[in-house]
């Protein structure tokens, strides 16, 4: 029984450790990729798109924020928006929490 043992561990069939193979490593460097293309970079696509919307607000800009409060700015910080949502009803924003500029919308 120690030969058939020691038989099997000393074989010289050459199923070794060959060292550096790309093709073991090709199949994560797909996955990144497909993560890259589906995932990250529309990510990072729609957030650019939102910090260029956020940058371009103006006075007299119709908006709605996160929250679904629908109003027109009427004054502008570095991080707030003042807002009319009402006549004569104004209230205090973070500049972040304005999810889209449409001129269109009617108060």
């Amino acid at each position: 029984m120690f030969d058939v043992a020691y038989a099997m561990g000393a074989g010289g069939t050459g199923t070794g450790a060959k060292g550096f193979d790309i093709m073991s490593f090709l199949p994560f460097i797909a996955i990144a990729v497909v993560f890259y293309f589906l995932l990250i970079r529309p990510q990072q696509k729609k957030a650019k798109q939102q910090r260029e919307m956020l940058s371009g607000i103006k006075k007299g800009d119709k908006v709605i924020t996160s929250g679904g409060l629908y109003g027109e700015v009427t004054g502008l910080t570095d991080h707030t928006v003042t807002m009319e949502i009402a006549p004569k009803v104004r209230v205090k924003f973070a500049r972040g929490s304005i999810a889209v500029i449409d001129n269109k919308v009617g108060n």
